[in-house]
């Protein structure tokens, strides 16, 4: 009886003994360099925590695999571990890893679509982003109406914006996100149009359907930079439309050209007949947008700003002269871009 009660002080000694190290050992944050805030780590599809923490262990962060290991089997943890980047705190203890590997991937990204830029623009971006898996293969237009269902060409149909990603997502997915967040833009900005249509508060506009608008609304986004000229610039054209002018705009005859455009305008490219883009010889909206626009140039386009102007004219400074005649417009690209053009002359504003 006496030796059964030594045996089970000595176990229970043990056992305290044992609980003490392993307490001790969980609670002990990850060892990082001086002055180093976190470490960065990526779980793959398929690797186990046990492969992963003596490799943790090994690379010199993690104070004890096996401690890690018995609190993960203890809180049932080892399985709930997810692939992804995790990006580990100093200060992190063992059970506080394990809650942040089951919680999901906490290391992101970011890719950002411009206004008035082109889908290619965007494609290229994505092409080149870090972490994305490229499903969309080859990545071109032509792949990109195809994931749209689209029976037109797919322009204009990403929202520009920036979207957060984490490692493992796919191109689809981004592009996805951004086609659906055009069309919910869209819809918004052409609901607020019918309400006030239906309410006679505004005329009747020269568009067809969402899409004439969406063409307009990146026009406007390619001729100002000024978001205060967006309404002025979209009034033009649309009373241009309205007494069935051409609208008589470069970016859609420079967006025609495509790879042919070498950056000089000239004067064969405006007579050229073959490029349904020229607004110069074609009446109306050109067949598809000719950019990515935001929802300000959609909200100009759908409200654009009453007055008499029919022409305007880059100042140089980022702005427009708008004028209500030929003959003052005239004197004002003489004015503008003709005598007073010199090497500060800029057609959008300087960055802020």
């Amino acid at each position: 009886m006496a030796i059964f009660k030594k045996l089970l002080i000595i176990l229970l000694l043990v056992s305290i003994a044992i609980f003490t190290v392993v307490f001790y050992t969980v609670q002990q944050p990850i060892n990082l360099a001086t002055g180093q805030s976190s470490v960065e780590i990526e779980i793959k599809q398929g690797q186990t925590l046990s492969q992963l923490a003596y490799a943790w262990q090994q690379a010199g962060w993690l104070p004890s695999a096996r401690a890690l290991l018995i609190q993960a089997r203890l809180l049932g943890g080892a399985k709930d571990i997810k692939p992804g980047e995790f990006e580990i705190a100093a200060g992190t203890r063992g059970f506080e890893l394990l809650q942040q590997l089951a919680q999901g991937s906490n290391k992101r990204y970011k890719i950002s679509f411009i206004e008035g830029t082109r889908l290619v623009d965007a494609l290229e971006r994505l092409a080149d982003a870090p972490k994305l898996v490229q499903d969309v293969q080859p990545l071109t237009v032509a792949s990109v109406r195809k994931l749209f269902v689209l029976d037109h060409h797919p322009e204009g149909w990403v929202y520009p914006d920036t979207y957060i990603y984490q490692s493992g997502d796919n191109v689809s997915s981004i592009l996805q996100q951004a086609y659906q967040r055009m069309q919910d833009v869209l819809t918004q900005e052409w609901s607020l149009y019918e309400a006030k249509l239906a309410s006679n508060a505004i005329a009747q506009l020269p568009y067809q359907s969402p899409y004439e608008a969406l063409v307009m609304a990146s026009i406007v986004e390619k001729e100002t930079g000024q978001v205060s000229e967006r309404p002025e610039i979209a009034g033009v054209f649309v009373r241009r439309l309205q007494k069935n002018m051409r609208l008589e705009t470069d970016p859609t005859v420079i967006y025609g050209l495509g790879e042919d455009f070498d950056g000089n305008l000239r004067r064969k490219h405006l007579r050229d007949r073959s490029n349904p883009y020229n607004t110069y010889r074609m009446k109306g909206l050109p067949p598809t947008p000719i950019a990515l626009a935001g929802r300000a140039a959609l909200t100009a386009a759908l409200n654009p700003l009453a007055g008499n102007s029919l022409f305007f004219v880059a100042k140089g400074d980022g702005s427009h002269y708008f004028s209500t005649t030929l003959a003052e417009h005239n004197r004002a690209v003489r004015k503008y871009q003709i005598l007073k053009r010199s090497k500060e002359y800029r057609s959008v504003p300087t960055a802020q």
